[in-house]
């Protein structure tokens, strides 16, 4: 039959081992320790030395037959195993309380940044609407009809289902469509006649125009699909690229439907204002050669 003697020998025994390993890692670790947590970690590194120590007599005491009253060994270890506990929790509650004045902090740089970053868009956004408003300056006749555009075109695209982030850079591009016309002359931009062939070539440059102004901002990049394709025409004959069908950007299809409507709807020195009748029956005339077909549905069932 297995003695009692015999099988705390064997369970105390792996102990010391978990004890020594214990040991190792305080002192391996104690050179990354922070400071204020220096003093009860050097503590906490002596309570696992006294353990091993523990382990060590009561191990001998019992191999060896010694004489020596165990109950002096076992309360001694289990005073200090209160105190290791204590040391335990104290630090536990230390690196949580840290943890928690850390998370705070990081709370309230977040905070800061979200309140920059929204700051930043503000100024961005105003930036964009003075560049429209400059551009009205130019051209009374077409005042607001950057505005209008950019209303009529964001309505089609929410019921399209272009998302929210998605929507801001169709407002941007929608807002500095014609920005490319700041390379144009005003006496281009303002003949009341037709265009000669090589006005036209300079006036059809203005999409090339935006790509130049705007590529080089990167905030302004995923809002270049308006400004450099709404002049593109579903069946290939638009510019500057003579782009066709869906190569044409989601947006730059619906705003060129926004844009035709305005215009025609609207006066302006070359032309009277057409009757809505009239405008509806154009760009139903339209479809499936300068405009997308299922957009063209979308647009005048919503407009």
């Amino acid at each position: 039959m297995i003695s009692t003697q015999f099988l705390s020998v064997l369970l105390v025994f792996p102990g010391f081992f978990f004890m020594l390993a214990s040991l190792v890692m305080c002192i391996g670790l104690s050179k990354d320790v922070p400071d204020i947590l220096r003093t009860k970690w050097a503590a906490m590194t002596y309570l696992v030395l006294f353990f091993t120590g523990g382990y060590i007599a009561y191990l001998l005491i019992q191999l060896w037959d010694l004489s020596f009253p165990l109950e002096l060994v076992t309360g001694t270890v289990f005073l200090g195993g209160a105190i290791f506990v204590f040391l335990v929790m104290r630090l536990t509650s230390i690196t949580i309380k840290r943890f928690q004045n850390i998370r705070a902090r990081i709370s309230e740089v977040n905070e800061a940044l979200i309140v920059s970053n929204t700051e930043l868009v503000t100024a961005y956004d105003s930036t964009i609407e003075g560049w429209e408003k400059t551009l009205n300056l130019r051209d009374r006749e077409t005042e607001d009809h950057a505005q209008r555009v950019t209303e009529m075109t964001l309505r089609i695209a929410r019921i399209y289902g272009i998302c929210d982030k998605e929507l801001m850079h169709v407002k941007r591009g929608a807002l500095l469509h014609d920005i490319g016309k700041m390379g144009v002359p005003d006496s281009i931009l303002m003949k009341e006649g037709p265009l000669t062939p090589e006005e036209e070539k300079i006036m059809h440059n203005h999409p090339l125009n935006a790509f130049n102004i705007l590529m080089p901002i990167e905030y302004l990049r995923p809002a270049l699909d308006i400004p450099y394709c709404h002049h593109e025409k579903w069946d290939g004959s638009g510019y500057p690229r003579g782009l066709k069908g869906e190569e044409i950007p989601l947006a730059a299809r619906i705003f060129s439907l926004s844009d035709i409507w305005d215009a025609l709807i609207s006066e302006r020195r070359y032309h009277e204002a057409w009757p809505r009748e009239k405008v509806v029956e154009h760009i139903r005339s339209l479809a499936g050669t300068h405009f997308d077909p299922d957009l063209v549905d979308l647009f005048l069932a919503n407009i």
